[in-house]
């Protein structure tokens, strides 16, 4: 499987960079604006401490108690993570350490951390499909993507999760066959979950608060890379940028490729060239933005390294 990634990684980077001109590639990359990749990193420290208020709203929803400077260090140690391990779930399991001695449950703690990141992925589609609606209203060229389908696809998903808080035994019944791999162990684990969904149930402010909060994140976010484009002096349409940027996230959650390496730029290329930006201007937007998020993760190794000690 990590052959097949790396492959896979390897080899969209390489097509893209032979069918782009490198030289002009360097020039666009090397006169970037530092004033603007400053603020690009100051906005995505922004977005770090948002998303921590974020999970501490549905920490104290179940009870567990989390100080939000804990919170914090927590996030930036898993965006380091995420960043320099092949995998883009170990900062998941560092948030879930983090807060299960608190909870006094895994399982507990598991949970939450896996409705933050759904409300999170609701929140991602919800601007996705709100910027391909302005685009297509404002915009002459519209992109691969219509705002039918994103707007569809949040419409279930957002009836999926509306489903798992409202009838938390309808879940319990789907997990039922995984007793069979050991009765007592996963039967415990199933009601500590269905438990933790009918808290939530019972919190529905906590919720909707969580989920403004995941749409204030990745507008956040669309202006991290709308400020990495102003540093390279490449203009894109803000509603294209909310629409790509989401996009992009997405497809690196497929387990295909090493980090998202490769089919990020590949994504940025396929929906910007067609409407009229050099191939060059969106790989450099995807790779600077790449970096930058890399450099801003050795913060969260200086953290972990300072909570060790």
């Amino acid at each position: 499987m990590w052959t097949i990634k790396i492959l896979v990684s390897g080899g969209l980077l390489y097509v893209l960079l032979s069918r782009v001109d490198l030289a002009r590639l360097w020039n666009i990359t090397r006169t970037a604006s530092l004033t603007w990749l400053a603020c690009a990193l100051l906005l995505y420290l922004l977005m770090i401490v948002i998303s921590s208020w974020r999970w501490r709203l549905l920490l104290t929803a179940q009870h567990i108690p989390a100080p939000f400077h804990t919170l914090v260090r927590s996030y930036l140690v898993a965006t380091f993570f995420n960043n320099f391990l092949p995998s883009n779930i170990g900062g998941d399991v560092i948030r879930i350490r983090d807060t299960a001695k608190a909870a006094q449950s895994k399982t507990l703690a598991t949970t939450v951390v896996l409705v933050d990141r759904g409300i999170g992925l609701l929140g991602l589609v919800f601007v996705a499909a709100v910027g391909a609606s302005v685009a297509a209203w404002v915009s002459p060229t519209m992109g691969p993507i219509g705002p039918g389908i994103l707007w569809a696809g949040l419409g279930a998903a957002v009836a999926a999760a509306a489903w798992a808080v409202l009838m938390p035994h309808g879940v319990a019944a789907l997990l039922r066959p995984l007793r069979a791999l050991h009765q007592e162990w996963v039967e415990a684990r199933i009601q500590k979950l269905t438990s933790a969904l009918a808290r939530f149930r019972e919190v529905p402010t906590s919720l909707a608060t969580c989920f403004a909060g995941s749409i204030l994140v990745q507008c956040v976010l669309v202006a991290f890379y709308a400020a990495i484009a102003a540093a390279l002096h490449v203009r894109i349409p803000l509603a294209h940028l909310a629409i790509v940027v989401p996009m992009s996230f997405i497809v690196q959650m497929l387990p295909v490729s090493v980090n998202g390496l490769g089919v990020r730029e590949t994504t940025f290329v396929v929906y910007l060239a067609p409407l009229g930006l050099p191939r060059e201007s969106a790989l450099a937007l995807s790779l600077i933005s790449a970096v930058l998020v890399m450099l801003f993760s050795a913060s969260g190794a200086v953290a972990y390294l300072t909570h060790r000690r």
